[in-house]
């Protein structure tokens, strides 16, 4: 199959954002991509909670998911919109992190909730709380594609492999994990952090990721670290898509799935350990 990683630099303008990502959609169908992924927060990068509640639509008025639905039902092929900021019925106001896989005739085939808020102070001048703007989900997905199974997840759940081991145990063949990994904690981690899941369930590894400095405030930039990635499950790079926005393709083949998983079945192993 031939994937398309959308790498993209989104700033906090939904109808902006989405020209932006149509345009990029159709080099990657040009390039004959069958299943294209866009990255966290396709449609506004914000931390400023009264803007985002003002841009901001529930997912059936959300126009970056009507306008995906329709690029998936126009060129037919399979998407998943890394996820969207959506508004929410929630008494507390917070916004939903959520993904979508789309189906060649535009339907909603899942939808995932980002279950691990990103909360984390990196440095005393970068401090993260997205538990305060956004409630996190409670039940991974995998959902059912023509080429294989795949696990949705979301950009802090990289760290968390107990999501992944089960995601591989249920019979997931990729993983995606869009992000918008920061510039920080990317040059240190994302790399070896994507090959680690993916060795350890032996799925492919689809990471469609933000990249360079968003303005998403008047007094703050946020700098996103880029390296879109597809990882095999052998651990290997099929794509590095560096750190300019664009359309990346590569294929991959999904029977290297099932012969990694022989070679090393250490999905199967049950532990031979106790303790607390």
């Amino acid at each position: 199959m031939r994937v398309g990683l959308l790498q993209l630099n989104v700033g906090d303008d939904p109808a902006a954002n989405l020209t932006t990502t149509r345009a990029l959609f159709d080099d990657a169908v040009a390039q004959g991509a069958e299943f294209v992924l866009t990255p966290e927060v396709t449609n506004c990068l914000s931390f400023d909670r009264s803007y985002q509640r003002g841009v901001l639509r529930p997912e059936p008025q959300d126009p970056t998911l009507a306008g995906l639905r329709d690029a998936a039902r126009t060129h037919g092929i399979w998407v998943l919109i890394g996820s969207l900021a959506l508004r929410t019925a929630d008494p507390d106001g917070r916004f939903a992190n959520r993904s979508f896989l789309i189906d060649p005739e535009g339907r909603i085939a899942a939808r995932y909730d980002k279950i691990h808020m990103f909360d984390v102070t990196v440095s005393e001048a970068e401090i993260y709380r997205e538990s305060a703007g956004y409630r996190p989900g409670g039940r991974a997905t995998l959902a059912r594609t023509p080429w294989g199974d795949l696990g949705m997840t979301i950009c802090y759940d990289l760290r968390f492999p107990q999501l992944y081991r089960r995601l591989g145990q249920a019979g997931a063949d990729m993983l995606a994990i869009p992000a918008a990994f920061t510039a920080t904690t990317g040059r240190a981690h994302w790399e070896v952090l994507l090959r680690a899941r993916a060795i350890e369930t032996g799925a492919f590894v689809l990471a469609p990721a933000q990249t360079g400095a968003h303005a998403v405030t008047a007094e703050r930039t946020l700098h996103t670290h880029g390296h879109s990635m597809i990882v095999s499950p052998w651990g290997e790079i099929v794509l590095d898509a560096g750190t300019e926005p664009g359309a990346y393709v590569a294929d991959i083949d999904l029977g290297a799935v099932a012969a990694t998983r022989a070679r090393i079945p250490s999905l199967t192993a049950e532990p031979a350990w106790k303790g607390p």
